[in-house]
């Protein structure tokens, strides 16, 4: 051990167990409950190790905790961080040629590997926090993993937690990879169940409760809220309530300054209050912190491959987080935990949060691998295989770049994005920046999608960009930096670049086209991107008045999500730089209120239409197809409904409605022929459907259902057969004279609505000879009475049957 480093943890009492556990192989698992002392014990004590004769990496999920782990080691060796103990996080470091144990976040471990897999002067990896399971500690440990295996057989990796489950993590590091366990100090811990109140917003129950404990408890209130909106807004509640007090947040967009601050007692011993994220739940110890406010809640980026982006979703918390929480009350005293929900709907929660290579896009690991060599991720060791269909909208939106070829290797262009040290698209925007000679700007543009509250609030990106130029706090300058050794490691992976100035959301819109947006109302509130999807954009935003913007993040569905960051386009940018494109295109649709198709020549970004008009040379085929499709549609009526009903009546099969349907290719589509509407004679719709009949089909329909009935005297009369008392037919009473048998259609009885010499209805009737038995007599002398010249005999069916008045008929008769 390390001289210096204070005996008094609980962690000591296993790590000669660990210790030796490393000297006889070079894998181990280490799960030591929350104040345990994992985190600043075990890395100082490996230093002394025979086989460590290099640097020792701990990996931590963040910024904060990384910079607070590396200042509390040092403190303890009585010296200051860049010392033996050194920091590197994206945007801070503190580290020196004499540094012996590095904390970096995840991320950079992960860059580190790629550009170093045998990770030179190094002797051990450290995987602090292993049970949140981000994507990139996931990631870092399976290449690390095959490094081991394959290049650095005497490398020691070690997963450290307190939640995870041991057995897992050792089957995956195989070898027979020891688990060690530390029982740590438990100091005691209270909860109180307070329950939950839909009536109250998440700020104001947390400050309600954040009240209570101060009135009943003792020492300084750690609080947990799902994110920095929700910390302002109760921060403002407290501050009227508490006005002497400090009240300090504690997340990513808190300065390092101000950071500390919420890690460490007061000065002046004043009881405090910190307002934290997720942030806090590991690696972190409070100094002074006693009372823990637990909202309960959870905020996580799931990345919807609807849409193509990534959401922030709040959720409950899980069981494991609640518990990792709850112990920040009791690292140093015994703690009291004040929990927002019910004891009862506290089994109901998920046990652990779904582990982020579920969720999250994994476009940069795909790559990552990619540049690995690993086309395939199955190949890679995971506690959780990554799923197919996140996996397949990885490879398609990397070859959409131009990262990936069809086989799923890196090519040339891929291997310069993976270089860069951010994910995919934001590199492409930089090196397309570079490119131009304009790669700070476009460095900077993409480093504020990715850093909240840099250049102040708001969605306009440029606007932003100009409040972070003029901003001179440490934040903002070592952003500066960062963007400028982005641009400059840009500048190296380009050769040739054009000096040409165009406007910075050009690198943004290059890198992803289908976020190109065009207002679509005048409010600017609504927007359609040419991938095709809707969005909503505040109508008091800057952004409300431009045509063009390219969208760089948004939060909420994929239908309608809520634009949360952009930058303007000029429509000459997208008419010069995104040419390619914007493709001229020719579309027949269906007007359904002048029911025709209508022929549009377009000029198209996706699905954003620059310019439309009649094509003056449509596609005839595509009209036809379309019209025929329509036609399929309607077909019931299209058709004519009595002859439908006819086909029907006679029961044959190939004059069904589904079975005409599935032949308008035979015979609808000549009739559609150089046709823009359905409005075709019905005739002709009868014979061309009747032409699909062979001929005895056609002999059997008119058997069975004839068009028409003949009367006795001659006349032709249309047979009815789609109304509800079909088969049917209106005949004039005189032309039936003669007929003693009902007239018959198929086997069912002929309707006959019979009528006056005038047309009017008398009677209708399915049994002709009863009728001129029974109520014939009061039709023929009501008859008589109406129609004298006409003949009405007392026995119709006797006589001739004829139209003709008395005195015609006679003459005829002689």
């Amino acid at each position: 051990m390390l001289g210096g480093v204070a005996q008094s943890l609980p962690i000591h009492d296993v790590l000669p167990d660990l210790l030796t556990a490393l000297r006889k192989q070079t894998g181990a698992v280490l799960i030591a409950p929350p104040g345990a002392g994992k985190t600043t014990a075990v890395a100082p004590a490996l230093i002394g190790e025979e086989w460590c004769s290099g640097q020792i990496v701990l990996t931590t999920p963040r910024r904060v905790a990384a910079r607070a782990a590396a200042e509390r080691m040092a403190e303890m060796l009585g010296e200051k961080a860049g010392e033996t103990i050194g920091y590197l996080t994206r945007m801070d470091s503190k580290v020196s040629a004499s540094t012996r144990v590095l904390v970096v976040t995840e991320a950079i471990l992960v860059n580190r590997l790629i550009d170093d897999p045998e990770l030179e002067g190094v002797s051990a990896l450290l995987f602090d926090e292993a049970h949140e399971r981000n994507l990139d500690s996931d990631l870092g440990l399976a290449l690390a993993l095959e490094s081991r295996d394959i290049l650095r057989p005497d490398l020691r990796i070690l997963v450290m937690s307190a939640t995870i489950d041991g057995a897992s993590f050792a089957d995956l590091m195989g070898e027979g990879a020891p688990v060690v366990e530390s029982e740590g100090k438990a100091w005691p811990l209270r909860i109180k169940w307070l329950g939950s109140s839909p009536q109250m917003r998440t700020e104001e129950a947390v400050a309600a409760a954040i009240m209570q404990a101060w009135r009943e408890e003792e020492g300084d209130i750690l609080a947990f809220l799902p994110g920095v909106g929700e910390i302002e807004r109760a921060r403002e509640r407290l501050v009227e309530r508490l006005p002497e007090t400090p009240i300090l947040p504690l997340h990513g967009q808190v300065k390092p300054p101000d950071q500390r601050a919420a890690i460490r007692r007061d000065p002046q011993g004043r009881r405090r209050l910190v307002l934290a994220t997720s942030i806090a739940e590991t690696s972190l110890t409070l100094d002074g912190v006693s009372v823990v406010v637990d909202s309960g809640l959870s905020r996580y980026a799931e990345f919807d491959r609807a849409a193509g982006t990534s959401k922030l979703v709040t959720r409950t918390a899980s069981q494991a987080s609640a518990d990792q929480r709850a112990g920040r009350a009791a690292r140093q005293v015994p703690g009291v935990a004040y929990r927002l929900w019910k004891e009862g709907g506290h089994a109901g929660r998920l046990a652990y949060a779904p582990p982020e290579i579920e969720t999250a896009d994994l476009a940069p690991l795909v790559l990552t691998l990619a540049k690995w060599g690993c086309s395939d991720p199955a190949d890679m060791r995971w506690l959780d295989q990554p799923p197919a269909a996140s996996l397949a909208s990885a490879r398609s939106r990397l070859e959409g770049l131009g990262a990936l070829n069809e086989h799923g290797k890196i090519t040339p262009h891929g291997s310069q994005i993976a270089i860069l040290p951010m994910d995919p698209v934001s590199g492409a925007a930089v090196l397309f920046g570079a490119e131009i000679s304009q790669a700070l700007d476009a460095a900077k543009l993409v480093l504020l999608t990715q850093e909240r509250g840099l250049g102040g609030r708001g969605e306009d990106l440029l606007e932003r960009m100009r409040r972070w130029d003029n901003d001179r706090s440490p934040r903002a300058q070592s952003a500066r930096m960062l963007a400028e050794r982005w641009a400059k490691a840009a500048e190296r992976l380009v050769s040739g670049a054009k000096s040409e100035r165009v406007e910075p959301a050009a690198f943004m819109a290059l890198a992803r086209p289908d976020f190109v947006a065009k207002r679509r109302d005048a409010s600017g509130e609504s927007w359609v991107s040419a991938g095709g999807r809707g969005y909503k954009l505040d109508p008091a935003s800057s952004l409300a008045r431009e045509e063009w913007i390219v969208i760089c993040d948004a939060q909420g569905s994929a239908k309608e999500a809520r634009i949360t960051a952009a930058a303007p386009l000029s429509p000459e940018l997208i008419e010069s730089k995104l040419a390619n494109k914007i493709e001229r295109c020719s579309s027949v649709r269906w007007n359904e209120k002048e029911r025709r198709i209508e022929a549009r020549l377009e000029r198209k970004m996706g699905a954003i239409s620059l310019a439309s008009g009649p094509d003056p040379r449509p596609n005839g085929e595509a009209i036809a197809a379309l019209l025929l499709e329509k036609a399929k549609e309607q077909i019931a009526d299209l058709v004519p409904r009595d002859f439908l009903a006819r086909a029907r009546f006679a029961d044959i099969d190939a004059l069904s409605v589904e079975a005409i349907e599935g032949s308008t290719e035979f015979w609808l589509a000549p009739l559609l022929a150089g046709r823009r509407d359905l409005e075709i004679a019905k005739g002709k719709l009868v014979d061309a459907i009747l032409g699909l009949l062979d001929w005895q089909s056609k002999q059997r329909l008119d058997k069975i259902a004839p068009r028409e009935f003949v009367s006795p005297v001659g006349t032709h009369h249309t047979i009815d057969y789609a109304g509800e008392d079909a088969p049917s037919a209106e005949v004039r009473v005189q032309a039936l004279f003669g007929l003693d048998t009902h007239p018959m259609v198929g086997s069912a009885p002929l309707l006959l609505k019979l009528t006056s010499p005038a047309g009017r209805p008398i009677q209708s009737t399915r049994d002709l000879p009863g009728f001129w038995r029974g109520s014939w007599s009061d039709v023929r002398k009501e008859m008589k009475g109406r129609y004298p010249k006409h003949r009405w005999p007392d026995e119709p069916w006797t006589e001739k049957p004829s139209l003709k008045t008395k005195n015609a008929f006679s003459k005829s008769a002689e």
